[in-house]
């Protein structure tokens, strides 16, 4: 699978839900690990951004190890959260928006650098509604808020436009973990 490709499926994993009695058969983790993975055969240097976006995608997908092992932990009876899956709910959300950003960000400074402006511009909006309407549905989320089902049908739509550019994205020979940037 081509390294856009692995992100963008990562992304599908992690933003999607599949439930079959009560459990998510696409678990999150395995979306962030693909991140990981698409973003490290894109990484050439240290101190490139795939690689701070890949530092990020490795912190997410801690985050959300432990929020799948906090959320398996039964919780004496109560129906409310506790402060602890509070303060990981937020870094979970916070890191995927924040992996998102950089990912993104990292394809579209590849891309730039080989001129397709129309690309470039899809994929930009597209991040910005991502990152902007999650964080505005992480403060719907603690009641700041009542948007209705309006915010969550628009940033859907933002998922859905995003994963799918980056998919048609993935064939372009720059977006190869074999390419190299020309000498200048």
């Amino acid at each position: 699978m081509r390294p856009v490709a692995k992100i963008a499926t990562g992304f599908l994993f992690a933003f999607a839900a599949f439930r079959l009695n009560g459990f998510d058969l696409l678990v999150d983790p395995v979306g962030w690990f693909l991140c990981v993975s698409g973003l490290s055969q894109l990484r050439r240097s240290a101190h490139d951004p795939f690689d701070r976006a890949r530092f990020f995608a490795i912190a997410t997908l801690c985050t959300s190890l432990v929020a799948m092992v906090v959320s398996g932990v039964p919780s004496n009876g109560l129906l409310t959260l506790s402060p602890v899956e509070h303060v990981i709910g937020i870094a979970k959300t916070a890191g995927a928006l924040i992996t998102v950003w950089l990912s993104v960000d990292a394809v579209i400074r590849r891309i730039r650098s080989r001129g397709d402006v129309s690309r470039v511009a899809l994929l930009d909006v597209s991040r910005w509604a991502v990152a902007g309407l999650g964080a505005l549905g992480m403060l719907v989320g603690y009641g700041y808020a009542d948007l209705g089902p309006v915010l969550l049908v628009a940033w859907f739509a933002a998922v859905a436009v995003l994963i799918i550019a980056l998919y048609r994205s993935a064939h372009l020979p720059y977006l190869s973990q074999t390419w190299e940037p020309a000498a200048s």
